[in-house]
């Protein structure tokens, strides 16, 4: 499936991964992007691409200024304010309430999160594998709220009969970032990196290219019933493994602490995505070279 002349709508655009997302989309359709844009030159960066921004609080607000006239809606809207109220009414609420509002969508790709899955001791999970509460112990409202939006998005979709995808990302990265970046920081700043003790923490990065690639077959595989597949690299790596590249790509030592407040491994099964989607094709040292380009181009590696 290609995307073209076409009307989309893209929530939580001001974010690492829907704002470019919004912007490759914007050469060849019309988009319309929906976030907080509490960051000005966010918002400059869509308008300059074509983007059409409007500015919704979907936590709080209404949907009343949002066009419901669209052919296609991405949902990448998360909230982590670790309130329950807030995010159960930001992830899962506003998630139903969009669908609802989009009801004559071809389809509405909703994007979760392999935070969803039961811890399992870095075991690749697959789509029907037990969900839980993983990431408590760094964002205690982040899974639970997680699920409970897939659920109102399967609930909704066969209400509406509105086809729908929900992928669950794993770690993703790029020119915007990332958790890579994050552990960057870290490094630069002689901070040890948290792991797991039961490492090494294997995950599935996924570049932002690859996810810009995948969204129209995201989109195309959607059904009523929701299809549920998991949206991670290829490659299989490890926090470990990545850090040390890192480091080794910035002339600096990387040092790590060994703790349980911190969430372990989640790599995923990529056999349904690729079924759906195809292949990924940014390695990951490749993308992490080129973020570490993009966002600390002033280093040395």
């Amino acid at each position: 499936m290609t995307l073209r002349d076409a009307r989309l709508l893209v929530t939580g655009a001001s974010g690492q991964v829907a704002l470019p997302v919004a912007v490759a989309l914007a050469a060849e359709n019309d988009v319309v992007a929906v976030a907080r844009f509490k960051d000005a030159s966010k918002r400059a960066r869509l308008e300059a691409a074509g983007v059409r921004c409007i500015s919704v609080d979907l936590a709080r607000g209404t949907l009343d200024d949002v066009p419901d006239d669209v052919d296609y809606v991405c949902n990448f809207a998360v909230v982590k304010s670790n309130r329950w109220d807030v995010d159960l009414a930001g992830n899962a609420e506003a998630a139903g309430l969009l669908l609802s509002h989009c009801r004559t969508a071809r389809a509405f790709l909703h994007c979760s999160s392999t935070g969803v899955y039961e811890a399992a001791g870095g075991t690749p999970q697959r789509e029907t594998d037990p969900l839980g509460d993983n990431h408590r112990v760094m964002m205690p409202t982040y899974s639970i709220s997680k699920i409970a939006a897939e659920a109102v998005v399967r609930a909704t979709c066969r209400i509406f009969n509105v086809p729908a995808t929900i992928a669950r990302l794993n770690v993703p990265y790029g020119d915007e970032g990332g958790w890579p970046d994050f552990h960057l920081s870290l490094i630069l700043a002689g901070r040890p990196v948290p792991v797991h003790p039961d490492g090494p923490s294997r995950f599935n990065p996924i570049h932002e290219d690859d996810i810009i690639a995948t969204v129209p077959g995201m989109l195309a595989a959607a059904s009523v019933p929701a299809t549920i597949v998991n949206w991670g690299g290829d490659e299989e790596t490890s926090i470990e493994e990545w850090c040390a590249y890192l480091a080794e790509l910035v002339g600096r030592d990387v040092q790590f602490e060994r703790t349980t407040n911190t969430i372990g491994g989640i790599p995923t099964d990529n056999t349904k995505r690729r079924e759906l989607v195809g292949a990924t094709h940014v390695a990951w040292k490749d993308g992490m070279r080129r973020m570490v380009a993009a966002l600390h181009g002033e280093l040395p590696g």
